[in-house]
């Protein structure tokens, strides 16, 4: 696993752009909501952190990993946020679900970055197991949610 060796929420404030100034947007899908809270509370940590103000965190719930991509699309036109964060989490299971969901959404996810001049930062978790994706979610490799919000950060200060 590319995370074996990698904390994921280890960052060096130093080098990130300072994000009072920014308005952020966080989507989440409410399956698997263990693993999709763990890694809204990273991101949600992580922005604060940098300096972003509470009140410039937007969250929206959809019911799926496959809705985040309508869900930042309506956020992004509605409203005014410098960054979305796609929050989801897929576990493997025994049939071709797993490879539909997970293809669409990074597919979608890649569109609206395409298509649109708001970032859209990709945190889904394409897990095998349970306990991979709690493991990514704040578990013994730190929490993606953490790495999005900086990559968030990043890509906002690029606008």
């Amino acid at each position: 696993m590319a995370t074996a060796n990698k904390n994921l929420s280890v960052y060096d404030k130093e080098t990130i752009p300072n994000a009072k100034d920014f308005r952020f947007g966080i989507v989440v899908s409410e399956w698997n909501t263990e693993i999709t809270n763990g890694l809204y509370l990273g991101a949600v940590e992580a922005l604060k952190d940098c300096g972003a103000l509470e009140e410039n965190i937007v969250k929206w719930d959809v019911p799926g990993s496959f809705e985040l991509i309508y869900g930042s699309k309506k956020m992004i036109a509605s409203q005014k946020v410098d960054a979305v964060i796609a929050i989801g989490s897929v576990i493997q299971g025994e049939t071709k679900h797993f490879d539909f969901v997970c293809s669409g959404t990074a597919q979608g996810i890649k569109d609206l970055n395409v298509l649109t001049d708001t970032p859209v930062i990709f945190c889904v978790l394409t897990d095998n197991t349970l306990q991979q994706a709690i493991d990514r979610s704040g578990g013994k490799h730190g929490n993606k949610g953490t790495e999005a919000a900086i990559a968030a950060i990043k890509m906002a200060a690029l606008g």
